[in-house]
């Protein structure tokens, strides 16, 4: 892979802690800022999405949980967890992002150019599938150690004290109890944020832009971007809802099974609990990384992503 695109991948991830990722813009302050403070600020919403799938009848809605977390942990209750999350998500979108790159190739070279072209949405499905399969064994540790130090106040001050915590109690394999209900939110996730990103930057440049992608000036681009992986969120969010209220529920309480998060928040609840949160910090963080991504590749000479099959859009990155 080319070493710009590497070098994008690592800034993207760095700065966005995703899935539950979870970015939102704040007043005065742009999606791409990457100072740790900021993903304390972006971590509130999480707290209180986590809070309200853990616990439905004591944080009811969001204005319940918010008033309940300034309660009894002040202003510093939303800014537990930054540290297991700024690393976790790090780590999981270093491998996604790149390894969705490589994949991306990898199967197009594989089926040659006219069938890349041809079944392009079936090689970004596949793709992005294979590298989140590996991202999410990087962040799984993290959102054990994340969800328990947001949910249950008094476990831990953090990463530092929560994580040897986890592993003196549950051992090694306490942090890893939720890679499968992880991957059934994150797979899905990661499969239409790309699918749909792809498809929508392509859909855009032919239908409301005039002018080819080549033609259109580097703003405009990133703009595309922004707007395509903001569409895209709002899809990921929406799939991936229910596996996200079982990864919360399994990574709070030792001992939880599946059919106890489905009778504590009821079917209608895995689906619909602490969605729009996740609907505003997703489709926000998704095109935040997009924008940070793909500016970074055209820093780096490269194209940005979208707008042209697997295959030739990615002959520029494998011939740099």
């Amino acid at each position: 892979m080319n070493v710009g695109a590497c070098t994008a991948l690592r800034l993207v991830s760095a700065t966005t802690p995703e899935t539950s990722e979870e970015v939102v813009r704040v007043a005065g302050q742009p999606p791409y800022d990457s100072t740790p403070q900021w993903v304390c600020r972006q971590c509130g919403l999480d707290v209180l999405k986590c809070n309200m799938q853990i616990d439905p009848s004591k944080y009811k809605n969001i204005t319940s949980a918010f008033k309940t977390t300034i309660k009894e942990q002040g202003l510093k209750g939303f800014t537990r967890g930054w540290s297991p999350t700024l690393i976790g998500y790090s780590a999981q979108g270093a491998f996604k992002y790149g390894l969705y790159e490589y994949a991306k190739k990898y199967y197009s070279d594989i089926v040659g150019p006219e069938n890349a072209a041809k079944y392009k949405t079936l090689i970004y499905l596949a793709g992005s599938a294979s590298a989140e399969i590996v991202a999410d064994v990087a962040l799984c540790p993290m959102e054990a150690v994340k969800v328990r130090v947001q949910t249950q106040p008094g476990f831990a001050r953090g990463l530092s004290d929560g994580l040897p915590k986890i592993i003196r109690s549950e051992g090694v394999r306490g942090l890893f109890k939720g890679l499968v209900p992880l991957w059934g939110r994150q797979i899905p996730y990661t499969m239409m944020k790309f699918a749909t990103f792809e498809n929508t930057v392509e859909l855009i440049y032919k239908k409301v832009i005039p002018t080819p992608k080549e033609e259109c000036s580097e703003p405009v681009q990133l703009g595309v971007s922004f707007a395509g992986g903001y569409i895209a969120g709002i899809f990921c969010a929406v799939i991936s809802h229910p596996a996200d209220n079982l990864v919360s529920f399994l990574n709070n309480s030792k001992g939880a099974t599946v059919s106890d998060a489905v009778k504590r928040l009821g079917l209608l609840g895995m689906f619909t609990r602490g969605l729009p949160l996740r609907i505003f910090m997703i489709g926000t963080l998704t095109g935040a990384q997009w924008v940070i991504y793909d500016a970074v590749k055209v820093l780096a000479g490269l194209p940005t992503t979208g707008g042209a099959s697997p295959a030739t859009a990615l002959a520029p990155a494998v011939s740099a």
